[in-house]
């Protein structure tokens, strides 16, 4: 033990000297050094010193980060070349550096020359002369901003020492936590972690418990683990449940005066059997015939959260923080406190509401003739769930069956418009779990997508598109103001020639890939495709190849719907950008000026960055309730489709539950598996058999391990 623990030392002592010889050269790239000038100007001049400075020469000498200038004399072998960038840790512990400079190919850093860095760090690392055919490698020699101190994990609690085991696979070393500072944990308790010191020559950062949240295993405890990990809040500071509190719901003839009144008119709302926040309604009604047609006025009504929610109040500097709601396999952590999400601002049925509404007047072929935006009061006649509605679609009997089928034939003719004019029609399977009483899941089930979904999904496009051009679109001498724009970048001519390739070892063609043409082209091969998860796997793929939807100032136009004016306003209770087109709008209406486009930006930021840990956090609950939903099917056959193939293993997607877990290539028996990048499949060396996204096979669930939210199966 004495010998290991000296090893260590030994070990942690050459990293130190390296990285401060690594910064001296570095930070004097003109000069040349021997190994005595170098152990003085580091302060390390002692002999054990001095042998491993010379040695650590000879190693950068050897990796042709310097040059031996002289005999005994080192330089660098050419002008250093220092990059920023932020780190993105694998789980191997190795790094990429990417950079903030725009084009700049990422870098990788080993684990051992991370020094201390961890994953999300702004850092500066020293790039490594190039080797020929090899990537760029580098060293961190400054982090230059943490991107945080608190981390999730498991106490591992010891006679004297204890640990937090982060759940987090980007972490790469565990925390030592002194006995005095568990603050109440226990061993195998579920904490929040602070770092409070990284000595350099400690291969483990100290640190504080912060917050005990619960047992491993607990649903509460391991959802509130999840909400951490990603920085994301789950509980509202006092001074913010007080400000909700203290509002006044009440409706004010003085309000309501001010107010488009369509508190007569038929209306309705339709959302998930599960829902709280119903934060958008329907309304219709027959006005007159024009030209032989009769035209219906088609009222799309969102929550007026801006006349609660006041720009600079506590309670919008909070929404702003949050920037989205959170949907976890069990819970919703809204954006704004429930008593606004779930009651003032909710379009709950039989209740008078303030609003802010698109009114279309559409003829029967689902034609706009005319459009108005503004302030309105409503009162909702009736709330439907899905499937409800979706019942008097394929049923035509029920409540307001006439306004649903006359809403649901518009839908229609919208959607196939929107199809016409290159919009994409990928729909992602959305898994949902039964759980009892205690969050455990009991079963699985995936979300279809039917008409009445799709229903409410046209009219919200409609009513985001008519409000990003109504502020947005040049008009005569109107004033442009600057707006918030959700825009969708078209894919690379790389991704779309990645994509046909794929689709050809499907035993498919892709008959263009020429971004204007590839969304029909994309449409009609999947709807002609006969095996159901062949052309789901094509869809993902479809999916992996685009952008990622973002909020910008500057309007590129939505690649993916096929509009030129896009932006999100139906949704203020659970999207902060709404909430801010909302306010924007009817700066436009009065003809008065809004934001400025540099404060806007840095809201668009800060949504985009907080909407991707929304929906990481999401994808991390779904994937721990599939990992515990498993651990009770272990030695079971399932039939499986491949949904993945990497270097070291075959991901693997069930079939019936959709629940996803890894065969690793080194426990397939009776042949050598070899990941072959230019097919994009694994194939055996000897028998030549080939597995690639799509492929259908058997698996047995061989493990489920919910610290690592990993399923392993194996080859039946």
């Amino acid at each position: 033990m004495a010998k290991n623990n000296s090893q260590n030392s030994t070990n942690k002592m050459y990293q130190l000297l390296r990285k401060e010889v690594l910064e001296q050269m570095s930070e004097n790239a003109d000069r040349s050094f021997n190994y005595k000038q170098l152990s003085k100007a580091i302060g390390a001049d002692d002999k054990h010193s001095r042998e491993m400075i010379q040695e650590i020469l000879e190693e950068l000498c050897e990796d042709e980060v310097i040059r031996e200038t002289d005999r005994g004399r080192y330089a660098f072998k050419k002008k250093k070349e220092v990059l920023s960038g932020t780190l993105d840790v694998t789980s191997k512990g190795n790094a990429y550096l990417i950079s903030l400079t725009e084009g700049v190919p990422d870098v990788f850093v080993h684990r051992k020359n991370l020094n201390h860095a961890l994953h999300g760090d702004t850092v500066n690392i020293l790039v490594y002369p190039p080797k020929k055919d090899q990537q760029r490698e580098g060293e961190v020699i400054e982090i230059v901003q943490r991107a945080t101190l608190s981390f999730v994990g498991r106490i591992q609690l010891n006679k004297n020492t204890a640990f937090l085991i982060p759940d987090s696979q980007r972490m790469y070393v565990d925390i030592f936590i002194p006995i005095e500072k568990l603050n109440g944990a226990k061993n195998n308790d579920k904490v929040i972690a602070q770092i409070t010191d990284w000595p350099p020559q400690a291969a483990n950062p100290f640190g504080k418990v912060t917050e005990v949240l619960g047992a491993v295993g607990d649903n509460e405890a391991e959802m509130h683990a999840i909400l951490a990990e990603f920085g994301l809040p789950y509980r509202y500071p006092k001074e913010v449940e007080e400000a909700a509190n203290k509002l006044n719901p009440a409706i004010t003839e003085q309000e309501v005066a001010k107010r488009r009144d369509f508190r007569g008119i038929t209306t309705f709302t339709i959302d998930p059997v599960d829902a709280k926040d119903f934060d958008d309604a329907l309304s219709v009604q027959f006005i007159k015939e024009e030209n032989g047609k009769k035209i219906y006025e088609v009222g799309v009504h969102i929550a007026d959260v801006s006349h609660y929610v006041v720009p600079g109040s506590i309670l919008d500097k909070e929404a702003l923080e949050r920037a989205t709601s959170v949907y976890l396999v069990d819970r919703v952590v809204p954006m704004l406190p429930e008593i606004l999400s779930n009651q003032i601002c909710s379009l709950r049925p039989n209740e008078d509401k303030l609003t802010f509404s698109v009114v279309f007047e559409m003829d029967e072929d689902a034609k706009i003739r005319r459009e108005w935006f503004g302030r309105t009061v409503i009162h909702s006649n009736r709330r439907f769930t899905y499937e409800e509605a979706q019942a008097i679609i394929e049923g035509g009997e029920g409540d307001l069956k006439e306004e649903i089928l006359l809403l649901d034939k518009m839908a229609k003719i919208v959607r196939e418009k929107r199809m016409q004019n290159g919009a994409l029609g990928l729909e992602s399977i959305e898994v949902k779990f039964r759980l009892d009483e205690k969050g455990k899941p009991i079963g699985v089930y995936t979300k279809i997508s039917k008409d009445a979904n799709k229903l409410i999904e046209e009219f919200m496009l409609l009513a985001n598109k008519a409000v990003a051009k109504k502020v947005g679109e040049p008009d005569g001498k109107k004033k442009i103001l600057p707006m918030v724009y959700r825009v969708h970048d078209e894919p690379s001519k790389e991704k779309l020639k990645e994509l046909a390739e794929f689709v050809s070892l499907l035993g498919y063609k892709l008959k263009s890939y020429d971004t204007q043409r590839l969304p029909a082209a994309v449409n009609k091969l999947i709807s002609e495709i006969q095996d159901k998860r062949v052309a789901e796997t094509i869809q993902n793929y479809t999916i992996r190849s685009m952008a990622k939807a973002i909020y910008d100032v500057n309007n590129i136009g939505h690649y993916g719907l096929a509009f030129d004016y896009y932006t999100h306003f139906t949704s203020p209770i659970r999207r902060y950008p709404d909430l801010i087109v909302h306010r924007i709008l009817q700066h436009a209406l009065d003809h008065e000026n809004a934001f400025s486009k540099n404060q806007l930006e840095l809201w668009c930021r800060h949504s985009s960055a907080q909407e991707k840990k929304a929906a990481d956090a999401e994808r991390a609950s779904i994937k721990y309730k599939q990992v515990e939903y498993m651990k009770e099917h272990i030695g079971e056959v399932f039939d499986g489709v491949v949904s993945g193939v990497t270097e070291w293993g075959i991901y693997v997607e069930i079939e019936e539950n959709h629940c996803e877990g890894m065969i690793p290539l080194r426990s397939i028996s009776g042949d050598v598996y070899v990941y072959d990048q230019e097919a994009l499949c694994v194939r055996g060396v000897r028998s030549k058999k080939t597995y690639r996204l799509g492929s259908r096979i058997k698996i047995k669930v061989k493990n489920a391990d919910l610290m690592r939210r990993q399923i392993d199966f194996e080859m039946v």
